[in-house]
């Protein structure tokens, strides 16, 4: 079922025209985004669709200020990320948080879980053990205080990825960029996150930028779905209108390829 919005009317995440590319060997170029203009407000929920190396990644990238585009304005709350000197670009970045694919790669596997948290927590003023074990309580790990002192290797895939959601929620966000990170999960915890995230955003008002190649993802989770085809939007709309008529062949295409019971 999808989540209404409580979007305001002004964007909370900006791309106004944005391209990127990348030099391949000596003569190629790979056009990874072209021309991308895309908005999220505050408490929506954008699905960003569409199958491996169409651009979606390099696209979350870009949002988050970890690439800069060829051409293009990034702007976060009304902060154009071009016009910002350093120390006010990071201080910035604290409202608009990750939450990357694999949660292996992303916890340094020499630091509990306790530490982890600490890392992110560093400039909140009541950061220690307490809020840990609120955050841990918050993304579900209960009772929190058996996880603090663990290390990555020692939790499931599902335990790391509820620990990659919590430091993420430990700056408060506006916005979350996730990029794929339900993929490799089971079924069971791929709901279980799902549903995890979901209660986030009813509960925080956050707003989520979600990258999938999963229309079903984008079905239940979405307000809205921006379907991108090889570096280029190709269309934008509500979830339930795209999905169920989807107006470009590809994503007719898409839609198409998901599995339907019966």
């Amino acid at each position: 079922m999808t989540v209404s919005s409580t979007a305001s009317s002004q964007p909370l995440l900006v791309l106004d025209h944005v391209s990127k590319s990348f030099r391949q060997g000596r003569h190629q170029v790979l056009h990874a985004v072209r021309d991308v203009s895309l908005t999220v407000h505050a408490g929506e929920i954008v699905a960003l669709v569409g199958e491996s190396g169409s651009g979606k990644t390099t696209l979350g990238r870009i949002a988050l200020g970890l690439l800069k585009p060829d051409q293009g304005r990034v702007s976060f709350d009304g902060h154009d990320f071009s016009a910002l000197a350093p120390e006010q670009f990071r201080a910035l970045r604290t409202g608009m948080q990750p939450i990357f694919q694999d949660p292996t790669a992303s916890l340094n596997p020499r630091r509990t879980v306790r530490e982890l948290l600490l890392q992110a927590l560093w400039k909140t003023p009541d950061a220690g053990a307490a809020r840990c074990v609120r955050l841990l309580e918050d993304v579900g790990l209960r009772p929190a205080l058996q996880y603090l002192d663990r290390y990555p290797h020692e939790l499931s895939g599902g335990q790391r990825q509820r620990v990659s959601i919590a430091r993420s929620l430990a700056m408060e966000p506006r916005l979350i960029i996730a990029d794929e990170p339900l993929s490799g999960a089971d079924v069971s915890i791929r709901g279980q996150i799902l549903n995890l995230m979901l209660d986030i955003q009813r509960s925080r008002n956050v707003a989520y930028l979600m990258i999938t190649h999963d229309i079903s993802i984008a079905r239940a989770f979405a307000d809205r779905v921006a379907v991108m085809m090889q570096g280029e939007l190709v269309e934008v709309g509500p979830s339930q209108q795209v999905l169920r008529q989807p107006s470009h062949a590809y994503t007719k295409r898409l839609v198409a390829a998901v599995p339907a019971l019966g």
